[in-house]
Order: C-alpha cells, then sequence, then structure tokens
C-alpha cells in the first residue's frame, strides 16, 4: 500500500477557513490601535510644538506664526521636520496660528473614524482639549 504525503484539498480549505475567521475577529481590534496609535502620536506632537515654540522665543523673542517658520531652512528655523511643517503627520493634520496673546495648536484626523477618532487643540497655555466628534476641538473643550 501506498503511503500519502501532503494534505488534501478539503483540509487545505479548512486551515484557510480558520484563518479568514481569525483574522475577521481580529481585524476590528487591529484598526482601533491603529487609532490609538495616531492620536498618541498626535499628542506628542503637540507637546514637542509647545516645546519648539519656547526654544523659537527665546531665540526670537515672539512666537512662531505657523509651522514652517519652525521647520527647516531656508524658510525656518530647522527646529521641527519637514513632514510636521507641512502639516501632516501620523494621519493627522496639524495647524500653527498666532494669536494676540501667543498661539494656538490644532490637531484633526485626516480622515475622521479611519485615521482618528478625536481631534485636539492647544495653546501657548500648553494645555490640550479633546473632542470626540468631527468638530475641531476648541478652547472650551475638555482637556485630556
Amino acid at each position: 500500500m501506498e503511503t500519502r504525503k501532503g494534505f488534501s484539498l478539503i483540509e487545505f480549505m479548512i486551515v484557510i477557513a480558520v484563518f479568514a475567521i481569525l483574522a475577521a475577529v481580529a481585524a476590528p481590534f487591529f484598526s482601533e490601535q491603529i487609532k490609538l496609535a495616531h492620536e498618541t502620536a498626535a499628542v506628542q506632537q503637540i507637546k514637542t510644538l509647545h516645546t519648539m515654540q519656547a526654544q523659537y522665543y527665546a531665540q526670537f523673542g515672539r512666537y512662531a506664526n505657523n509651522l514652517t517658520e519652525l521647520g527647516p531652512p531656508p524658510a525656518g528655523a530647522g527646529l521641527i521636520p519637514r513632514t510636521l511643517a507641512n502639516g501632516r503627520k501620523s494621519g493627522y493634520l496639524m495647524d500653527l496660528q498666532s494669536t494676540a496673546d501667543g498661539y494656538a495648536l490644532t490637531a484633526v484626523p485626516e480622515k475622521f473614524g479611519s485615521t482618528g477618532r478625536r481631534t485636539f487643540y492647544s495653546d501657548h497655555t500648553q494645555v490640550i482639549h479633546q473632542n470626540w466628534s468631527r468638530e475641531p476641538a476648541d478652547a472650551d473643550s475638555p482637556e485630556i
């Protein structure tokens, strides 16, 4: 009698079906983890921008008016990388505006619900606010 080696088509299809079920169960979990990672990165970028604004203020006696002024030379002071100076980082759109008494930072997901679930706002007080809807967070939004 001859012995078989390998798998039959039915056995192979059962293994594929088991992997497909496991992937379907795990996909939502991984999606949520990616959103959380993007949100955490956005908060870290806001903290970095606070630090760089303090350094810019120490050098020039005023806060930067926008991200470009913090970015690489020749247009900027070389305090942040080009990707952040362009306003995009880790699934978020970052914006820096000057205000009468300092500056305001906003961070909104590039694709709300896909790259992030929260929007963020902070200013020269360095308090970070969040909003769990599409509306951009502001100074009246809850703190994190």
